[in-house]
């Protein structure tokens, strides 16, 4: 029993022997530790009171122990709290710009992060063949920044990199502490020696911006690139007024494509919206002539010049005009375009139009005000150009719109001489310049005739039939009318298409005072139609014995007297009508009227009936 206890209190004892010992231990690490917060307070105070506390270090050295000290630099540079001694500005990411003939470099800013230790670094590039680094080695004061230039060389007989706009080259910059470091040059030992803190950053990477990468990826279509690169590139460039190796900007080239929301992407960076291609077209021209119109909507939202440019042939209003695109042309004109600008050569968009038979954009031109009598350099008006045509719509529209049939060009040509050169005859109704002399004489209008002359009609202009004025007045009897055209100078021996003369028509509506003021003025009364007819032999053969008599005085021979035979059926309507009734319908054969006259007296109606005119 006594064996007993004896053990059990040498066993407490121990116990309480060990658990003492614990806690004096514990209690001495506790103190330690303080003691070290204590020291490392101290050192941190240090730290950010810049040089003193660097110089306060120094001194303390023989306070801290080696391995203190070592994790004193380890917090300084950055182990416990930082992961890197240079910062990358503005990124690691380095915008190469490549242009054709030029240096290719980008630059890259590299700051000391440290605020009482200098750094040193090396930056090598892991292709040397393709890249060059100046400097490639350097030390940094603390807080202070240095630039470096990468440049890229590109691979022989190429404008553009193997790959962009983003690469896979690689660079690794290593950076170390270089604690009171006076030198100047950086030894490559500092870098592989392992009693430093080497840090070695790989994140550096490579962009490639510049007029062909752009050029490329538009032509490309690829969206997110383009914005990518354009936001990557220096502002003070402005790459969105990059221009290709064939003078074309990127707007031109967006266009060509016909990609509006490239179009509206780049006008985001704000290029310069009257940039001319090699060919000195605008935008706002490339899209006309393309006849985009949501290209054309985007660019005039973004003030582009709805006028020519001095460089360009033909504006936005004439390339729309020409091409048919009724939708550009809509919206050039209601922004404000001139209906009325002229082309390099003179020409407005109204005889472009005209040229290229659209009807739809002439009508839309004349609507908002273009002047349907306007002349280019040969004073040729639209008219002239739809008659040279034969584009019989497109002079009845115009001729609707107040075109002036009357002018003539440079040449002396009015639209009906123009469209009679070229055979048109359809045409010779609607532009014959005679046709309101004509009306006027077959009226007997004396006034609107001279009105007329006055205002440059020609006074031996034919209508649709080849008549002159003359010719009706003489049909109809207008003595005045035929006096006033005889004073003015007509050729009293005009003859129409089948060879009549005034005095042919005369006699055969048996006007005798009109054939007596004709003979008088020295009309031929020996003039022969095409198949050989005189006056003579037309009066009798109608029987018209007082103008035969007439006639005979002055000298008219009776050779030759032919019978005149009556006229086969012209096709009509939906029937077939004679030559009188043909003519009654087309409005140039005289209706026969009962005269009182004796001259007249003795005609024979029944007999062989008239010439054909």
């Amino acid at each position: 029993m006594i064996l007993f206890v004896f053990i059990l209190q040498v066993k407490i004892r121990t116990s309480w022997g060990k658990q003492g010992k614990r806690k004096r231990r514990k209690k001495k690490q506790e103190e330690e530790e303080k003691k070290k917060s204590h020291r490392w307070w101290v050192i941190c105070f240090w730290h950010w009171c810049g040089v003193l506390g660097e110089c306060l270090v120094s001194r303390k050295k023989e306070i801290l122990s080696e391995g203190e000290l070592e994790g004193y630099i380890h917090l300084c540079i950055g182990e416990v709290k930082m992961d890197r001694l240079i910062s990358l500005e503005p990124s690691n990411l380095v915008a190469i710009r490549i242009e054709p003939g030029q240096k290719c470099y980008g630059e890259l800013i590299l700051r000391n992060v440290m605020y009482t230790m200098p750094v040193a670094f090396r930056l090598q590039p892991m292709n040397k063949m393709r890249y060059t680094v100046k400097p490639q080695m350097a030390i940094i004061a603390p807080l202070a920044t240095l630039t470096v230039e990468i440049s890229y060389h590109l691979p022989p007989g190429s404008l553009l990199p193997n790959s962009f706009p983003h690469c896979d080259d690689s660079f690794l910059l290593h950076s170390c502490v270089v604690p009171g470091a006076a030198v100047e040059s950086v030894p490559n030992d500092w870098f592989t020696t392992k009693k430093k803190q080497v840090f070695i950053d790989s994140g550096i990477r490579i962009m490639f911006v510049g007029s062909p990468i752009l050029a490329q990826l538009v032509v490309d279509g690829s969206m997110d690139e383009v914005r990518e690169v354009l936001e990557r590139s220096d502002s003070a460039w402005n790459g969105a007024n990059s221009v290709d190796s064939h003078g074309q900007t990127l707007l031109h080239l967006a266009i060509t494509q016909g990609r509006a929301d490239l179009v509206q992407l780049l006008l985001e960076f704000e290029p310069d919206v009257e940039a001319q291609s090699r060919s000195g077209s605008t935008p706002l021209e490339a899209a006309a002539a393309s006849g985009e119109a949501l290209i054309v909507e985007l660019l005039l939202a973004h003030r582009a010049s709805t006028e020519r440019s001095q460089s360009s042939t033909l504006g936005p209003i004439h390339l729309a005009a020409r091409g048919g695109h009724m939708e550009v042309l809509r919206l050039l004109l209601l922004k404000g375009a001139d209906a009325d600008a002229i082309t390099k050569d003179g020409n407005t968009a109204l005889h472009l139009s005209a040229m290229e038979r659209r009807r739809d954009c002439s009508r839309l031109l004349l609507a908002s005000g273009a002047r349907a009598d306007v002349r280019n350099k040969n004073g040729d008006t639209p008219l002239h150009i739809a008659a040279g045509l034969g584009d019989e719509h497109m002079v009845k529209l115009l001729l609707q719109k107040g075109a002036n049939k009357d002018i003539r060009n440079r040449s002396g040509k009015t639209a009906y001489d123009v469209a009679a050169e070229y055979g048109h005859t359809r045409l010779y109704d609607a532009l014959s310049l005679g046709d309101n002399l004509c009306a006027a004489a077959r009226k007997g209008e004396v006034r609107t005739i001279h009105k007329l002359l006055e205002n440059g009609a020609a006074i031996n202009g034919r209508d649709q039939h080849g008549w002159t004025a003359l010719h009706r007045a003489a049909f109809k009897g207008r003595m005045e009318a035929v006096k006033a055209l005889i004073e003015k100078g007509v050729d009293i021996d005009a003859r129409e298409e089948d060879g009549y003369t005034g005095l042919h028509c005369a006699v055969e509506s048996g006007h005798v005072d009109v054939i007596e003021l004709l003979v008088k003025k020295g009309a031929d009364v020996e003039a022969r139609t095409n198949k050989g007819v005189t006056a003579l032999q037309i009066a009798e053969s109608l029987n018209y014995l007082g103008i035969v008599r007439i006639l005979s005085n002055v000298g008219a021979t009776k050779e030759g007297v032919a019978q005149v035979p009556a006229p086969a059926p012209i096709p009509f309507g939906n029937g077939m009508l004679g030559a009188r009734e043909a003519h009654d319908q087309l409005g140039y054969w005289p209706k026969k009227k009962n005269r009182s006259r004796a001259v007249h007296s003795s005609f024979d109606r029944s007999s062989t009936p008239m010439a054909v005119l």
